[in-house]
């Protein structure tokens, strides 16, 4: 078996999102995501008006590496995440970018559902 080194800076699949991007890069059995989005990006608005869908359909384990972004459930209860934090969120969510900086993370579950929603999850 041999090693397999891969970058994000030649991703597999790219996938705009209004304001933002979603770069996939496979390897082994694993679909790794880079999601950045710009200040103002806000899943509902960019990606769900799209698809006509009021919260995101997936399921993700993200890190994020700058930046803040903000999340509601569908239930109300908000989140807000930061550089360093590795978070769970199932199904039934919006986020947007909170501030001024770009929102960098890395979708280590559900970055291929998320890209294949069309517009991303």
């Amino acid at each position: 078996m041999d090693v397999v080194v891969r970058r994000f800076d030649q991703p597999d699949e790219k996938h705009e999102l209004g304001q933002g991007l979603l770069e996939l890069v496979r390897i082994g059995a694993v679909t790794l995501g880079r999601a950045r989005y710009e200040p103002g990006w806000r899943w509902s608005t960019h990606v769900g008006q799209a698809l006509g869908q009021k919260s995101c359909p997936v399921e993700h384990v993200c890190m994020v590496l700058s930046g803040r972004s903000g999340l509601r459930m569908d239930d109300g209860r908000e989140y807000e995440f930061g550089p360093g934090d590795v978070f769970y969120v199932p199904p039934g969510h919006d986020s947007w970018v909170v501030g001024e900086e770009p929102y960098v993370s890395l979708h280590l579950i559900g970055a291929e559902d998320y890209a294949a929603t069309k517009q991303g999850g």
